[in-house]
C-alpha cells in the first residue's frame, strides 16, 4: 500500500482517540490537506507532460513525413530539369555534328585535291 495511503489511515486513527480541535491535530490535517494537493498538482503535471511528449512525437513523426515527401518532391523536379537539359544537349550535339558534317563536305574535295597535287608534285 502506497506510504501516504498508510499515513493518513493511521492518522484518522489518531484522530478517533484524541481531541480534533488541538492545535498540533489541526496544523496535521492542514498538512494532510496540503500535502494531498501536492500530490494532486504532481500528477496532473505528469499527465500534462505525458500529453505534450505524445502530441511532440506526433508532430515529429507528421514533420519527417513532410520532409520525405517534399524531398521526394524536390528530386523528381530536378531529375525532370536534368532530363530536359539532357534532352537540349543531345539537340544541340546533332545540330553541331550536323553543321561538322557538312563542312566536311564542303572541304573534301579540296581535301582530295590537296593530296593529289601533293602526291603528284614529289
Amino acid at each position: 500500500m502506497d506510504e501516504k495511503v498508510l499515513e493518513e489511515i493511521q492518522f484518522h486513527q489518531e484522530t478517533l482517540s484524541r481531541d480534533a480541535n488541538s492545535p498540533l491535530h489541526l496544523i496535521r490535517e492542514k498538512e494532510m490537506e496540503i500535502s494531498g494537493r501536492v500530490l494532486s498538482a504532481k500528477k496532473q503535471a505528469e499527465d500534462i507532460v505525458a500529453e505534450a511528449r505524445k502530441k511532440a512525437t506526433t508532430t515529429l513523426a507528421k514533420a519527417e513525413e513532410a520532409s520525405k515527401t517534399l524531398a521526394h518532391e524536390q528530386e523528381k523536379r530536378v531529375l525532370e530539369e536534368l532530363e530536359k537539359e539532357t534532352a537540349q544537349i543531345k539537340i544541340d550535339a546533332g545540330a553541331e555534328i550536323d553543321g561538322l558534317r557538312s563542312t566536311v563536305a564542303d572541304r573534301q574535295a579540296s581535301a582530295v585535291d590537296f593530296v593529289v597535287k601533293t602526291v603528284t608534285e614529289v
